[in-house]
């Protein structure tokens, strides 16, 4: 009898896939985590933003080991990469300007001896710092949908561990209803003086329920491609929460903070009317500017046309997570 595959929804066909040359040596990851970069945001809007094509691009020689295992619910053959050049140098990074290739200017951004602080309503108040992390929680690689809210989309492997273990070793105190996390903001090292969003809601917060915090898809990056993060894509640490559009996901964390009430976040107290606190991808919910029926994945070519496809409720993960909006 023949063997027919069904394909999930949230399953990309193989046409997508990505040459074996931009994703070489995916199964190292190093131990040193404190020589990557910094903090971003999310554009408002959709912004028509240049894309460098090259495939020579050298963005950063970041290390990277074998010491990771690959979870096999979420490296599924099906889902095919975004070439790691795209995913590096496409990147929405407000504190170093407005435009996606600012990958350049997040290079100044110093991560040695960074820390993150766990407080608020905890019965385990923790600091970590990144060696302390990586030991504490193992790591492990997870190839995730990231769809924008400006509707293009990449899929990205990245090397982190579920937020859930941050949970179980703080203890979260009955009364803790919602987790507020701060990205690391200095002025002085992103843009100076005369800053061009000076007049914005520094530094960025995002926050989440406690409840979607559990959820095993909420993860916490320190790498991806099987090498450290980036600066421009969040390093040290940053969130990832692939069934919100991606604004949802602050980078670069320097403190995560468990309060009683929902507190607010960037996008949401800069624009409500735009940007809502839940955040959820769908289809059926246009933004005021644009509709989100759609996404384009973002690919090169001479001609910078990228494939479009329909959005999918939940960014494909309704499964996982449709029952925490019951």
């Amino acid at each position: 009898m023949a063997f027919i595959k069904v394909r999930k929804d949230w399953e990309i066909t193989e046409n997508q896939v990505t040459p074996e040359s931009f994703y070489l040596n995916r199964r190292r990851f190093l131990r040193n985590l404190v020589n990557v970069g910094v903090a971003g945001s999310i554009l408002p809007s959709l912004t028509a933003c240049g894309i460098n094509t090259s495939s020579e691009i050298v963005v950063n020689e970041l290390p990277s080991l074998d010491d990771f295992q690959a979870n096999p619910l979420f490296n599924r053959n099906n889902l095919q990469l975004t070439q790691e050049y795209l995913a590096t140098t496409y990147n929405n990074y407000y504190e170093f300007g407005g435009s996606k290739n600012i990958w350049e200017n997040a290079q100044t951004l110093p991560t040695e001896n960074w820390q993150v602080e766990v407080t608020g309503l905890v019965k385990k108040p923790q600091v970590y710092d990144l060696d302390d992390l990586q030991k504490k929680f193992p790591i492990e690689e997870r190839i995730y949908r990231f769809r924008c809210v400006e509707a293009w989309a990449m899929v990205i492997p990245w090397l982190g561990f579920p937020m859930r273990l941050i949970l179980e070793a703080v203890e979260p105190k009955p009364e803790a209803k919602f987790v507020k996390f701060s990205s690391y903001y200095n002025p002085q090292i992103t843009k100076g003086p005369g800053f061009w969003a000076n007049g914005y809601p520094w530094p960025y917060n995002e926050s989440l329920r406690i409840e979607e915090m559990a959820n095993d898809l909420a993860f916490f990056a320190v790498g991806m491609y099987g090498k450290l993060l980036p600066k421009q894509n969040g390093a040290p640490i940053r969130q990832v929460i692939p069934w919100k559009y991606g604004f949802k996901g602050a980078k670069s964390i320097v403190k995560i903070e468990f309060v009683a009430s929902q507190p607010p976040t960037f996008w949401n107290t800069l624009v409500p009317a735009e940007y809502d606190f839940e955040a959820n991808v769908n289809p059926t919910k246009p933004h005021p500017r644009w509709s989100q029926a759609t996404e384009r994945i973002v690919g090169s070519g001479s001609s910078f046309i990228w494939q479009t496809q329909a959005t999918l409720p939940y960014n494909g993960y309704g499964e996982y997570v449709a029952s925490l909006y019951k």
